[in-house]
């Protein structure tokens, strides 16, 4: 980067924050594929720099010649998943994952002036299919817990109980959990539709409601979640311990 760039470069940060333009945000889940768009024209003339994180300005991860028709690419966190559309100056970011958001910045220079756009990318993890079991049967009503486990990432996420397309009640996080969880109390002989919802900026997961399964007289939890857990752990030790008894016996006959 010479210095003259160098020089705008602090100058338009210090009039508008980033190059005195707009930031166009852009979200895209983890695995999929993303195109950031300069939305100019090209000209033959043209040298394109994309480049990543806002406080590294010497960071450039690709660069384009249009008069040339050469890319080259410079970093290894983008290794294999970079491509510039040599027509239109577009990068596109394939497979992503989530060391890929950031703050992206583009560089037309076009003498004696230069264009400049920003995006901030933000990639987001899949979400868990939401598990509803019975809660309690110390109630006139039939009380049920939906759980969702393994949330990687949990900015906007939230956990909603809907009985049809009506919200119930919603929960939403904003610190690192692992596991989100949100009560739900029905009648026994309730007819409507219930379902839990897990859902974050750009994608959900829906786990429906089956109150004759779940409600039905021979269906109990009269325990917390830890404690079902445990016997859980347990019935399948015991499981265990009786198989290695039997295989034990069988030998020694």
């Amino acid at each position: 980067m010479t210095a003259v760039k160098v020089l705008l470069y602090l100058y338009l940060w210090h009039c508008d924050g980033v190059f005195g333009a707009e930031v166009k945000s852009v979200s895209v889940m983890e695995g999929g594929s993303v195109t950031l768009h300069t939305d100019v024209q090209i000209q033959i003339k043209d040298e394109i720099e994309w480049m990543f994180g806002v406080e590294s300005p010497d960071e450039i991860i690709a660069q384009f010649i249009r008069e040339d028709k050469t890319t080259s690419f410079n970093d290894e966190r983008f290794k294999n998943h970079l491509y510039v559309n040599h027509q239109t100056g577009d990068l596109i970011i394939t497979n992503i994952t989530n060391k890929h958001t950031g703050v992206y910045r583009v560089e037309i220079n076009r003498q004696p002036s230069v264009i400049f756009r920003h995006f901030n990318l933000t990639v987001y993890a899949h979400l868990p299919v939401p598990v509803i079991f019975r809660n309690s049967t110390q109630s006139s009503n039939c009380v049920l817990l939906c759980l969702v486990y393994n949330v990687r990432d949990v900015r906007d996420v939230s956990l909603s109980w809907y009985k049809g397309n009506s919200l119930l009640s919603s929960i939403s996080v904003s610190d690192l959990n692992i596991r989100l969880s949100l009560t739900l109390e029905v009648e026994y002989q309730d007819t409507n539709t219930y379902s839990c919802v897990v859902n974050n900026t750009i994608t959900n997961q829906t786990q429906h409601l089956n109150i004759t399964q779940l409600c039905s007289a021979d269906v109990y939890c009269c325990c917390g979640f830890t404690e079902v857990v445990i016997r859980l752990v347990v019935s399948a030790l015991v499981g265990v311990a009786a198989v290695v008894v039997l295989v034990y016996d069988i030998r020694t006959e």
